[in-house]
Parts: C-alpha cells; structure tokens; sequence
C-alpha cells in the first residue's frame, strides 16, 4: 500500500471532524505529511485545513522556522498560525517542551477538531524502546494510540504504521523542502541516542524490527484494553456510595478491593487513579499495602505525586488540593441569605430564616456537645460516631454556634438542636484542583 494510501485509510474514520489542524514544525515528517494532506483538499471533500506551529523559543536557529513554516503554507494554500509558548525549566527539556506544546494545541482546538501529528512507525519503536528502560507497565508499552482526547478534540496519528524511510522517499521525490532541528542530533538526550544509535543497530540486525515493533506495541494494547476492562469489573464492586451521602469526593469501599489478587488491586486502582495522579514506580506501591494491611482503627495514608489516599470507615477517599490543608481555626458570623466563604473549606449558607441571635461558624475542637429534641445533651464525637462521619472530615466539618451553644452541623439535619428548625445549615464542600482531569 503506497503512502498516500495509508493516510487516506487512516483519516477515513475523521472526515466528519469540524476541522483538520496539522501539528507543523517544519521538519520532514510534518512536511510530508502537510504536503499529503493539501493535495488532497483540491480532489477530495476533508475538513477546512490549517497549519499550527508552536515555537518553543529554545534556540536562536528556531526564530527562523517560523518564517519557514509561513513560506511552505503560503505555496500550499494553507492557513498557518504560529504560537509561541514558555517552556517551563524542569529535569527534562524534552518532557517540559511537549507538555508546553500540547498544552497549546489543545487551547487551540475547538468542538470536534482534530489534531494531526506526524508521528511514525519509527518514532513508535523508539517510544516502545524508551518506556521498556523505564520500565513501563503494559499500558506504558502499548506507546502512542492512532488516537486520543485533547481539550475539546482529538489528537490522530495518521502516520503512525508509515516508515520514516517512506516518509524520506516521498519529500524526495516531491522536492519538499524541510528545517532541520540541531538538538536533534545531541545524544545526551535520550530519544535521540535511541534514534541515532541503538535503532539503527537493530534493523541493520533484524530489518523488520520497526515493524515487529509495532505488532508488539497493538499486542500490548490489546492487552491493557482488556486489563481495563477486568478494572471496571472490579471497581463496579467498590463504587457504592459512602456513608456520608453529600461527601462527593472519588472513594473505593476497601472490602471488594481485599476480596481480588494483589496484581487485581494494582490493576483496578492504577485505572482509577489515572485521571487523578501521575502513576506511582514499582517500589511506591509499598504504600499501598500498608494502607491495605494497617489496623481497622489506623487512618493511614499513601501519599502520591498528585494528592494522598486516606483510608476511613474502610473505604479509601482520594484528597487533594485544599484537601490536604488543614483549615485555621475560624469564628465567623453567619447570616441567612448570605453564603459564607470558608478559607480553603469551600461555603456554608442558610436555607430559610435564621431567629434572632448571635449566629457564627466555628470547626470542631474537641469536647462539643450538642442538646438534640428528644435525646438531650450527646457528645459530638459519639454523634458523629452514628453518622459514620469519616475521620479526616471531622476537622474541617463546619459548625453552626447561636449565643455560644452549638445548634447544628453542617449538611446533616438529623444532628440539629432546634425542633421544627424552618432553616437548613449547607456546606458547599470545596470542589477546586481535586485532581480529576
């Protein structure tokens, strides 16, 4: 199948995408590919066609690229947009730079639109090959997918079973003309000491590796799509509602999860932990089984690069962002009509009319009691005991105090001293930075 071919069969799925941005930085591939794609807009109905160049700023020679790219879309007939963007300093250039370009494709894709990025089969193998001595899982070695989510739309690898050599070969014969990228040939950076120098090694040995690789990365896909299915299958079990019915916060009851094999664990928390938090390493998962095996009275905690794990009444709660913080101490009056903002704590308000009084909201210190209509004076504590009120909540629970006794607590009208009460006390839990992508 010629290269033409395999392009047009891999964008067939995409035609009725709203609009074909092409990811172009002026190197080969992404040439090619532009080249592709506007011969094909005169003879073919496809989406409205536009170029977006994202120039990093990380060398003199790339001022001149986007001059380039301009030069190329004006003889194609294609739109260009050029973005500049600020690339974070970090321990890896390479990862910083394309967490600052995709960040900026996906500001630059509307409903439905669909990225188109030159990646290849080589850059597949190469990818497979970087993430094998990383020591990826599965999932990791299933590398790039032909397609993705980003922002509003979607990222396509039309390329992606194409070799570089067929690449090469068609802007040769098209008399393409590309930029070359310096830091491409600096080996100090990983990739492209794959690339120049352990690649090469194994075709001149095996001249069908790239091809063998990428079978074993579709192998591997299969492979994690079906490791994923067995994930919803296990965490359907764990997914019942908490005790506290208006604590909306990602939570697993724990007895299913201790009910399956430890690698069945892994499995199903890695696929409900993937939208919240980068993945913890091999030996990180200690922390799991800690949390797992610690005393039913324990309130342990695994904490991961993207928030902790806190283990309550046997469930796990995923916290982070304000969640970690806890709140100052507060006394701040409270007035029907008017939500109250809690620092880091999200708001409380008041459903109906208050009576007069000295109204505030204050946290828990320990020792509080409450007078409930039928029951008399109860411990807070033990109150919160019967409610099933988790542990680390307890603390950050808002309280409602009327000339110095406490009246009610937040989101729980069962706990309230006043009979008939014709109001309701509503805690607006905070709901920024949780993790969830």
């Amino acid at each position: 199948m010629s290269l033409i071919a395999k392009v047009q069969e891999n964008l067939a799925p995409w035609r009725q995408a709203t609009a074909w941005r092409v990811a172009y930085s002026g190197g080969l591939d992404s040439t090619v590919l532009l080249h592709i794609l506007a011969s094909l807009a005169p003879r073919e109905t496809i989406p409205p066609l536009t170029a977006v160049h994202i120039h990093h700023g990380l060398q003199a020679v790339g001022d001149l690229w986007p001059e380039h790219c301009q030069r190329v879309c004006d003889e194609l007939v294609v739109p260009l947009k050029v973005v500049r963007v600020s690339v974070a300093p970090g321990a890896s250039l390479e990862q910083a730079a394309r967490d600052a370009r995709y960040a900026a494709f996906a500001a630059q894709l509307g409903d439905s639109e669909v990225l188109l990025v030159a990646q290849h089969a080589d850059d597949q193998a190469e990818t497979l090959l970087f993430r094998l001595l990383r020591g990826a899982g599965v999932r990791g070695l299933a590398a790039m997918p032909i397609s993705r989510s980003l922002g509003q739309g979607h990222v396509l690898r039309p390329l992606l079973n194409c070799s570089q050599a067929e690449l090469r070969g068609y802007a040769v014969k098209h008399n393409l003309q590309w930029v070359e990228d310096p830091s491409n040939g600096d080996e100090q950076f990983s990739r492209n000491f794959l690339r120049r120098q352990v690649l090469p090694m194994l075709t001149q040995r095996w001249p069908q590796a790239v091809s063998r690789f990428s079978q074993a990365t579709e192998h591997l896909r299969e492979a994690s799509e079906m490791l994923d299915e067995l994930a919803v299958q296990d965490l359907a079990a764990a997914q019942g509602s908490a005790g506290c019915g208006w604590l909306k916060l990602p939570s697993l009851a724990l007895a299913p999860l201790r009910a399956i094999s430890s690698a069945r664990q892994r499995n199903a928390l890695r696929y409900w932990l993937r939208d919240l938090t980068s993945m913890p390493d091999t030996e990180h998962w200690e922390g799991w089984r800690n949390l797992r095996d610690a005393a039913v009275d324990a309130a342990p905690i695994w904490r991961l690069a993207g928030g902790e794990i806190h283990r309550g009444d046997e469930r796990l709660w995923w916290l982070s962002g304000d969640w970690l913080r806890q709140p100052e101490p507060i006394r701040l009056p409270m007035v029907a009509g008017q939500p109250l903002a809690l620092p880091g704590n999200g708001h409380v308000r008041i459903e109906g009319q208050l009576p007069v009084g000295d109204w505030s909201v204050v946290y828990r210190q320990g020792g509080e009691v409450m007078n409930l209509p039928g029951r008399g004076r109860r411990d807070l504590k033990r109150l919160l005991n019967e409610q099933a009120v988790t542990k680390f909540i307890r603390g950050r629970l808002p309280l409602l105090i009327c000339d110095g006794q406490l009246v009610a607590v937040a989101n729980m009208p069962q706990l309230c001293a006043v009979k008939g009460a014709q109001w309701c006390f509503i805690w607006d839990l905070p709901t920024s930075d949780l993790g969830l992508s």
